[in-house]
């Protein structure tokens, strides 16, 4: 505990003696606690925290905390309630645990459970909950049928009493111990717990049912068998989840180190993405993929050779072509990832235009894929508003007036519309890139001031709009070559500073 605060130790050492004395009455020899019944909840609750710290089946997925709360939930309906404090102790003092100091960990959430417990009991005995579960009767001998629905309003107070408990003392954890912010500290902890809880809420409610029917506490095992598949499969989901974005970090990062450049463009072009097609109602899978499409757009660049990349001067024809084909290259790298889906048509055509004359297959209007669509509007305002090596970043404002400008030639108007809302709601606010040193260069909502270059200052390079039109040069100022956004840069005589090989990239 020497790495606790000591508001943390003494908020757990609190938890600790509450707990205590929670649990204590079910130890006086008149309290008639059942405690067949407690050391079998018991035990199963253990058995499950056990089970959590070996990977399933001998795989790599272990089962996260909390998949066995049916149990304590069961007990919270069938114990009294210094006694369904008990069930959790012996599980959570066993449990599996990532980081340190374990030991405190582990009391913790002992401590943390039996209250939850024990509040949760005391609800459902006021309630008279018990009665509603059924059960032998002592007076005739037969079995009295659960009393439902009445039998769902005691076990729902009991689950939400139990959630309020685990996550009210969750944030009093987080206030002292990490420490965060007491007004955010219970910020959204009940939310998301809430609808899990109500799930093995359910669970519990049919254990209890069981457990007090003829069939006995043997059938209400039965319950934890599909319990335990269901948050195995819901474990795999979350890992294969951690691979698809482990891999993808991977890639970007290796497009990174390869076009210094650009760093940190395939995060922002996700980015925006991701706003355009919140605006267009996309449901969240769909969301997710584009996401991973505006990402991994250039991943293509790993097959273009790094000297063309980092060229100090213009492009020839030949090179510009060159660079032409990474989006074949692309699609090609990450024709096998299965889990892309659409992504892969956006990382193929985002450098299509609306009118045909973009690359590589020279696709026009709805021919080019939604996706493709999306990702070139974001590509082209990111590319605007970030700072390059050869200028420095225009303004929201005017990044979005060359947007509509080339709405309908070289974008899908809808796209830009979107993209317009997208940002009159949230603003835009990005990281430096590799170049970028100004904290000026963070924009915010459309229209938002921006810091230009100065004449005689690095950054004072002039800016070619979308068409890759570049303003004639001031007199005795040097010449410059750039492209606009989706196109390769056009080679001039002059030397100037490196040029990208795309205004997008």
């Amino acid at each position: 505990m020497r790495a606790l605060s000591a508001a943390a130790r003494a908020y757990i050492l609190g938890a600790l003696l509450a707990a205590t004395c929670c649990a204590l009455p079910a130890l006086r020899p008149d309290a008639g606690t059942p405690w067949t019944a407690v050391a079998l909840l018991s035990a199963l609750y253990a058995a499950g925290e056990l089970l959590g710290r070996r990977p399933f089946l001998g795989g790599a997925v272990r089962i996260g905390a909390g998949s066995f709360f049916p149990v304590l939930l069961a007990a919270v309906l069938l114990l009294p309630p210094p006694a369904a404090a008990l069930v959790a102790v012996p599980g959570a003092l066993i449990g599996h645990v990532e980081q340190g100091p374990r030991a405190v960990r582990r009391a913790w959430r002992a401590a943390q459970l039996a209250l939850a417990a024990r509040a949760a009991a005391e609800v459902y005995t006021l309630l008279d909950g018990r009665a509603s579960l059924g059960g032998a009767d002592s007076g005739s001998g037969g079995a009295v049928a659960p009393d439902f629905p009445y039998a769902l309003l005691p076990a729902g107070a009991a689950v939400l009493v139990f959630c309020l408990a685990l996550a009210a003392l969750d944030g009093g954890i987080l206030a002292t111990a990490e420490p965060l912010p007491v007004r955010t500290a219970w910020r959204g902890l009940l939310l998301r717990s809430l609808a899990p809880h109500c799930v093995q809420g359910l669970a519990g409610l049919m254990m209890a049912v069981l457990w007090r029917s003829p069939y006995g506490p043997l059938a209400a095992l039965l319950v934890l068998l599909p319990m335990y598949i269901s948050c195995w499969v819901f474990a795999q989901y979350h890992r294969e989840r951690a691979a698809h974005q482990a891999t993808i970090r991977a890639l970007v990062q290796a497009v990174d180190i390869k076009d210094e450049y650009t760093r940190g463009h395939s995060e922002r072009v996700g980015q925006a993405s991701v706003m355009i097609a919140r605006e267009l109602a996309m449901d969240e899978e769909r969301v997710e993929v584009l996401r991973f499409a505006g990402i991994l757009h250039d991943v293509g660049k790993l097959g273009v050779p790094t000297r063309l990349l980092r060229k100090d001067g213009p492009l020839t024809p030949q090179e510009r072509r060159i660079i032409e084909l990474h989006p074949e290259y692309g699609h090609e790298m990450v024709r096998g990832i299965g889990f892309l889906g659409e992504a892969r048509s956006a990382i193929l055509h985002h450098h299509e235009r609306l009118d045909g004359s973009g690359y590589p297959y020279g696709l026009s209007g709805r021919q080019i894929p939604e996706f493709a669509r999306v990702v070139a509007v974001a590509d082209a305002f990111d590319a605007m508003t970030s700072t390059r090596s050869y200028r420095r970043a225009r303004p929201v404002g005017r990044a979005v007036e060359e947007l509509g400008r080339c709405a309908g030639t070289q974008f899908d108007p809808e796209m830009v519309a979107a993209l317009i809302r997208a940002l009159d709601r949230h603003g835009w606010h990005h990281s430096v890139t590799a170049d970028e040193r100004d904290p000026a260069t963070t924009t915010g909502a459309p229209g938002t001031p921006h810091a230009p270059g100065t004449p005689g200052t690095p950054g004072a390079t002039r800016t070619p709009d979308l068409r890759g039109n570049v303003p004639p040069p001031r007199p005795g100022a040097p010449a410059t070559h750039a492209g606009g956004p989706g196109e390769a840069p056009a080679p001039v005589a002059a030397p100037g500073p490196p040029a990208p090989p795309e205004s997008g990239a």
